[in-house]
């Protein structure tokens, strides 16, 4: 009861000279602080502009740290040194919350942003690919179904496959996206084989082990927290794959083409329908206690909101609107400024 005292006192000071900071105008955090997912980076970037034409604030400072990267800096305190935002591209894990707690962050308002697909794209001039998830986990797992992988071209992997060495261009393991491809794509794989998924039952630390765990250069290379420096990538090595948010492949549809998976292409419509592979939901995550603190906090969110809707501006950049169910529960907890309960999460 004495540390949670002690918390909460810590939290208020710390935000008190925030207060102090926007109010004189001339402190550090008279704007708003977000960090995290660079596959939310765009719509979060776009957002913002829109919200400091509309209401004369600044624009706010978005950091793409990356999803895991990002939580480690939201989940530090509150006041005004720790941002005010967290965008991921996948859902705050448990541990991440209970972080967030031990460190006084305890009202964390929850608000799905939006739909994105893990597209897998090739160079316009390249083989042709299409993949099963199977194919995917048999290319790039280290040790597939618990053998180490001798597999050097695509051709190793399935017969009917161009004959080219597998060489896929992707995100860092501090990434929501690197997070979303092992658990939607690799895994899945993985588990077209009926003895990994009875492993999952058995024993799930060696199931993640042997499901997740991916090979190093030159079969799969790290890219950093830049989905445009994997677009570059493609285009000087035509027969190489990448891995990047589907807003990515849209934006870049004159130099890279989609690849399959499992017989479907990532289309909007694909991906809004739930019948690709790898669609995922994007999130934002606000500190309840920055709202009214930090200048046009809940004004921004509102603004990414309507930018994420039907018909909103978010749309071109590549964003999939939210079923009707998921859009009004996240207008619901972005209005109320709803904290999310941790026994939810994973």
């Amino acid at each position: 009861m004495l540390r949670k005292f002690a918390l909460t006192a810590t939290a208020a000071l710390a935000l008190s000279a925030c207060q102090d900071q926007a109010s004189s105008g001339g402190g550090a955090r008279d704007y708003i602080s977000a960090v995290g997912s660079s596959t939310v980076y765009p719509f979060a970037t776009a957002a913002g502009e829109k919200f400091a034409e509309a209401t004369g604030n600044k624009v706010p400072k978005i950091d793409s740290t990356g999803t895991g990267g990002g939580f480690e800096r939201f989940c530090q305190g509150v006041g005004g040194a720790t941002p005010d935002i967290i965008n991921a591209s996948r859902r705050m894990k448990k541990k991440e919350f209970d972080t967030c707690a031990a460190n006084g962050v305890t009202d964390i308002v929850e608000i799905q942003i939006g739909i994105d697909g893990i597209a897998l794209g090739e160079a316009a001039r390249g083989p042709g690919f299409a993949l099963s998830e199977e194919d995917i986990y048999k290319a790039l797992a280290a040790n597939p179904y618990g053998q180490p992988n001798t597999a050097k071209t695509w051709r190793d992997v399935n017969p009917a496959l161009p004959a080219v060495a597998i060489s896929v261009f992707g995100p860092p393991s501090t990434s929501g996206t690197y997070d979303a491809f092992k658990e939607l794509i690799l895994s899945t794989g993985c588990d077209a084989n009926p003895e990994m998924k009875a492993l999952k039952d058995s024993d799930k630390d060696k199931h993640e082990s042997v499901c997740t765990g991916l090979r190093g250069a030159p079969f799969y290379v790290e890219q950093g927290e830049n989905d445009n420096l994997i677009i570059s990538k493609l285009d000087k090595n035509p027969t190489s794959l990448g891995i990047f948010g589907f807003s990515y492949l849209d934006a870049n549809k004159d130099k890279i083409r989609a690849v399959p998976v499992q017989g479907v292409a990532p289309t909007y419509a694909a991906i809004a329908e739930g019948r690709y592979p790898g669609s995922r939901p994007l999130f934002i995550y606000v500190k309840k206690a920055h709202v009214g603190v930090i200048p046009g906090l809940a004004d921004y969110v509102a603004e990414f909101l309507k930018g994420a809707g039907e018909d909103g501006y978010l749309g071109a950049k590549g964003l999939i609107v939210s079923p009707k169910e998921v859009a009004d529960k996240a207008a619901a907890n972005a209005g109320g400024m709803i904290a999310l309960d941790g026994a939810e999460l994973k």
